[in-house]
Parts: structure tokens; C-alpha cells; sequence
């Protein structure tokens, strides 16, 4: 008897090794394994991460998402509009591709996107960007480049200054009155701390005045492939911080001495490209190449050539000489003008003093010259008069016929 109350009892029926497939018994509840919760947490966290990735906030169904990356990619989805559920982890998000074609009010929400820093929208077919569209608190980079843009509003970014650093539009500005709206924007302050513009492929002709006069932290400047024909409304003042400048494949003739003494005044400014212009070597390029010659601003001066006239066609700019373009002065052609207008108005009010001088030194004669004028037709008129009266009266003709015989 001692030897079977020392035996345990034998197990119940319910608690046999043997279960049913794909079943697995978890908690402190009848059939549970002895120290499966772990196992059980293991299993389930996947499906709980699963089924949070499909609620508000996760990844929207067209796009790709890297949580540890911190980036979403919607790239050549089709899509319309910009995805409401984007995640609020997101910091770079590249929506790329797309028949987009306008960003309205509120686009990216800045309450559900408080930490997005890089956004790049390039390549899409957007025509509007609407005021509030990227008011977003952390924006640091922005790619528009490769968008028909026809409208773009100088609230864009929202009220108030901006954290923006880099703007990218290249060859978004087609439009003039893009580019008009661009430059109110740049003027207006909100984007002091921007250190990067690109305006590159725009073709652009002649830029604003006084475009860049709030930019006081730009570092970058690219104006490249476009038709720039000059620079004289284009200030640099102000852009103490700017170290490169690219003017490279324009239509550039020439650079005046006021553009050149600008470059001179900028400290930090080391990069200058200037390739691929047509500079036209007359008399007015005289300061360019002084300047060139003593400047290490500029990148590759060396291979920079004539374009015209053909006399000096591929000839380099640093192997001209004064001999070469046959002045010793630039000419200045408006300058030249205004001083023959003064002069031509000077010599016509001296003409015009000197004869008014003579008609008063010589005012008596000339009163008993245009006496003597009125009373020599006076009397031709007298006799064109009497004759007149004999030929109307037949009496008077018939007697001076009888005279004659």
C-alpha cells in the first residue's frame, strides 16, 4: 500500500500528448503547453503588424514603404491624386510618373506628415500648385523638374517663412507667368534659408529684376541650357554665401563691367561656368577678357571661343588682344545714343536763340520791309482792279477801243 501512494496519480484523458493537427493549446487554460506564451507572442506579433499596415497610416495599396528607410515610393502607379493614407513615419517620399495634374490645398496634410523632409514630384503632368500645397513644417528638399507648370502660387509653401533648402524646377518653367509668380515667391522672404536653386532647361530669356535679392543664404545657383541674352536686370547683391554659379549653354554675348564687378564682390563665389555661350568679340568684350585673365573664377576659361563675328570665329577668349578688336574704349551703344540726343537738342536751341537774336536786332527794317511788301501789293491789286472795272463796263470798253485808233 506504502508503494502505491508513493506512485502519482495517472494523467487524465484531457491532457494526453496527442493533439489535433495545426492546433496549438497557448495560455493557462485547460490543454495549454507549459511555457508557450512566448511562442504564442512570436506568432501572433506578425499578424498584429500585418493587420496595423492595412489600417490609416499604414502604406497605401500603389505605393512602396521602408519604415527603417523612412521612405515611400509611388513611382509610375497612375495615380491622380496624392495617396491620403501615406504613413507618418514617411521623411523621403517620391511620387514620380504619374498623370498627376494638380496639387491642391491641403495635398500633404502637415498634421499627418509632420516629419516629411524630402519630396520629389518630378516627371509627373502637373499644371497647378495651389496655395497651402506644401506648407509643410520640415520640407527641406523639394523636386518639381519635368512638370508643365502653368500656375503656381506664391502661398505655396503656406504663411510665413520655410525650412526649404534645395528647389529643383528644372524645366518646369515654361510658362512666363510661372516664372513671374516664382520670383514674388523667392522675393517675398519665405524661402531665406533656401542654398540650392535649380532653374536649369527652361529656356528662359531674360530673368526678373531683382529676383534673387532674398536669398542671402544660397549657396548653388543653376541657370544652365537656357537662352539668357544677358545679365544687366539680374542682381547678385546680396548673395554672400553663393559659391557656384552655372551660365553654361545660353545665349550670352557678352558680360558687362557692372555683372563683372558683382563677381568680384561675392567672396565666397569660386565656380563659375561659362561654357558654351556665344560671345561676340568686339569692342564691348574688351573688360570679359581683362577679367578673365586675371580671375580663377572661372572654370575651363580656356576653352572658351568666339562665336561671332567670322573674322574671330573659335578664336579663345584669353588669346585676344587689344590689336585684335581694333578700339581702345568699349563702345557702349545705349550710352552713345543719349549723348547724340543732348548734343542734337544743344545745337538746336543754340540755331534757335541765334536767329531769334537776329529777327530782334534787325526788328525795323524789317517792320519797313513788310511795309514796303503791303504796299507794293496794294497797288498791284489796285490795277488788277481797275482793269477788272473797264472790262465789265461796255462803254468804258468801247471808248478806250477808240483811243487806241
Amino acid at each position: 500500500e506504502e508503494a502505491a501512494r508513493s506512485r502519482p496519480p495517472p494523467l487524465p484523458a484531457a491532457r494526453s500528448r496527442r493533439r489535433p493537427e495545426g492546433k496549438v493549446a497557448c495560455g493557462a487554460g485547460p490543454g495549454a503547453m507549459p511555457g508557450c506564451g512566448a511562442l504564442c507572442l512570436g506568432l501572433l506579433l506578425p499578424v498584429l503588424l500585418g493587420c496595423g499596415s492595412a489600417q490609416p497610416g499604414g502604406c497605401p495599396a500603389l505605393c512602396e514603404c521602408s519604415e527603417p528607410a523612412k521612405t515611400v515610393k509611388c513611382v509610375n502607379r497612375n495615380l491622380t491624386t496624392v495617396p491620403r493614407d501615406l504613413p507618418p513615419y514617411v521623411r523621403s517620399l517620391f511620387i514620380t510618373g504619374n498623370p498627376l495634374t494638380d496639387l491642391p490645398a491641403g495635398a500633404f496634410p502637415a498634421q499627418r506628415l509632420p516629419d516629411l523632409a524630402s519630396l520629389n514630384l518630378s516627371g509627373n503632368h502637373l499644371r497647378a500648385v495651389e496655395a497651402g500645397a506644401l506648407a509643410l513644417p520640415a520640407l527641406r528638399q523639394l523636386d518639381l523638374s519635368g512638370n508643365a507648370l502653368v500656375s503656381f502660387s506664391p502661398q505655396a509653401f503656406g504663411e510665413g517663412g520655410r525650412p526649404l533648402e534645395e528647389l529643383v524646377l528644372r524645366g518646369a518653367l515654361r510658362d512666363h507667368g510661372v516664372l513671374l509668380s516664382l520670383a514674388a515667391l523667392l522675393q517675398s522672404g519665405a524661402l531665406r534659408n533656401l542654398s540650392r536653386l535649380e532653374l536649369a532647361d527652361n529656356g528662359l530669356l531674360l530673368l526678373p529684376a531683382g529676383m534673387f535679392s532674398a536669398l542671402p543664404a544660397l549657396r548653388q545657383l543653376d541657370l544652365s541650357n537656357n537662352s539668357l541674352v544677358g545679365l544687366r536686370n539680374v542682381s547678385f547683391q546680396g548673395l554672400g554665401q553663393l559659391q557656384s554659379l552655372n551660365l553654361s549653354d545660353n545665349s550670352l554675348g557678352v558680360l558687362w563691367n557692372s555683372t563683372l564687378a558683382q563677381f568680384r564682390s561675392l567672396p565666397a563665389l569660386q565656380h563659375i561656368i561659362l561654357g558654351h555661350n556665344t560671345w561676340v568679340c568686339d569692342c564691348a568684350i574688351e573688360d570679359l577678357v581683362a577679367w578673365l585673365k586675371e580671375s580663377d573664377q572661372v572654370e575651363s576659361k580656356e576653352a572658351l571661343t568666339c562665336a561671332y563675328p567670322d573674322k574671330m570665329l573659335g578664336k579663345a577668349l584669353l588669346k585676344i588682344n587689344s590689336s585684335d578688336l581694333n578700339c581702345s574704349v568699349p563702345i557702349d551703344l545705349p550710352s552713345q545714343l543719349q549723348t547724340s540726343y543732348v548734343f542734337l537738342g544743344i545745337v538746336l536751341a543754340l540755331i534757335g536763340a541765334i536767329f531769334l537774336l537776329v529777327l530782334y536786332l534787325n526788328r525795323k527794317g524789317i517792320k519797313k520791309w513788310m511795309h514796303n511788301i503791303r504796299d507794293a501789293c496794294r497797288d498791284h491789286m489796285e490795277g488788277y482792279h481797275y482793269r477788272y472795272e473797264i472790262n465789265a463796263d461796255p462803254r468804258l470798253t468801247n471808248l478806250s477801243s477808240n483811243s487806241d485808233v
